[in-house]
């Protein structure tokens, strides 16, 4: 079949008359805030407590936009030998000017001490200002959601699954 010269064009244009007379679906930001799923992706939230200073989540972020200081504090331990030492944060920021919000951060934190936290504005005038110090990235620890209930009817978990292997198999080791 042979194309009509022009065709594309008029067929480009009854799409455009046609969606020309239609109210748009936009919403005005400021004036409507939009309705976000209840576990959507915001900001990065840091609670301190959890925080070993193991820098994993400064390894292995591909940008390189987390930044974490810390010190050692010696402590005594009742009855020990000698004396333990720890590390204790001084400062733990993120650049989000440089971050791409991956999540990786999230993922390979051992301790549960970042989390997604909804809140999507934080917007600043000038970008210098769009590192965030510790105390600003607790902040937003308060508006992370709980996680979702486990479903009554799935699997159980692995970690459940294998302690209850390791019970049968010490179960038939005694007599």
């Amino acid at each position: 079949m042979k194309a009509v010269p022009g065709g594309g064009l008029a067929r480009g244009l009854a799409i455009t008359l046609r969606t020309m007379t239609k109210r748009s679906h936009t919403r005005q930001y400021p004036d409507a805030l939009p309705d976000l799923p209840p576990r959507s992706r915001g900001v990065i939230a840091l609670f301190e407590e959890n925080c070993t200073v193991c820098m994993l989540c400064a390894r292995e972020c591909p940008d390189w936009c987390i930044y974490i200081d810390s010190h050692k504090e010696t402590f005594e331990v009742e009855g020990a030998a000698r004396s333990r030492q720890r590390n204790v944060l001084d400062r733990f920021a993120i650049d989000f000017a440089l971050c791409m919000y991956c999540g990786i951060c999230i993922e390979v934190c051992p301790f549960d001490a970042l989390f997604w936290s909804p809140e999507f504005e934080y917007s600043e005038y000038d970008i210098t200002e769009l590192t965030h110090e510790m105390d600003r990235l607790r902040e937003w620890m308060w508006t992370v959601p709980p996680p979702p209930a486990h479903d009554p009817r799935g699997a159980p978990a692995k970690e459940v699954t294998s302690a209850g292997q390791v019970e049968r198999a010490a179960e038939k080791e005694l007599p």
